[in-house]
């Protein structure tokens, strides 16, 4: 009887620690995924419709920044919610076509044109640095902050 009982503690324990450790290597490879530095790009679908955002690494409050930018100045239209989607990318298509030589469609879609265009702007007022390739890295993604914290203080 003394042995079931230890052998059931046995598995108990042993099963407890499979749980704890299949969850945190689930945790550990979560975490390891989500590194500020690249870029953003959430999808949530459902039968009826898709949402897209990309917000280049700024926070929620940085992004709703811009967003209140591109309502007061390019037509954005659309709700002030911190997520740079498919309206917000429009009106910054609209500023970048008007001033820093974005030459493409205004479809939202915030592509190489578009990324060229803003690491232009960004490289002519925010202190980008950095080549002008399309690439959103690190130093493109500190000069997009530098200008979102402009817009949360004064929008």
């Amino acid at each position: 009887m003394r042995s079931r009982i230890l052998a059931r503690s046995f598995v108990s324990v042993a099963t407890a620690v499979g749980i704890a450790a299949g969850t945190l290597a689930g945790a550990s490879a979560s975490f390891a995924a989500s590194d500020t530095a690249a870029p953003k790009q959430v999808e949530a679908s459902s039968a009826d419709f898709t949402v897209a955002y990309q917000n280049f690494g700024l926070s929620r409050t940085q992004a709703a920044g811009v967003q209140r930018w591109l309502k007061r100045y390019w037509g954005y239209s659309d709700s002030v919610d911190g997520y740079l989607g498919t309206d917000s990318w429009k009106a910054m298509q609209r500023f970048l076509r008007a001033n820093w030589d974005y030459t493409g469609a205004i479809d939202g879609d915030p592509g190489y044109g578009t990324k060229t265009a803003l690491q232009r702007f960004l490289k002519g007022h925010w202190g980008y640095t950095g080549a002008i390739d399309g690439d959103f890295g690190a130093g493109s993604q500190a000069a997009f902050k530098r200008f979102a914290d402009w817009c949360v203080r004064t929008f």
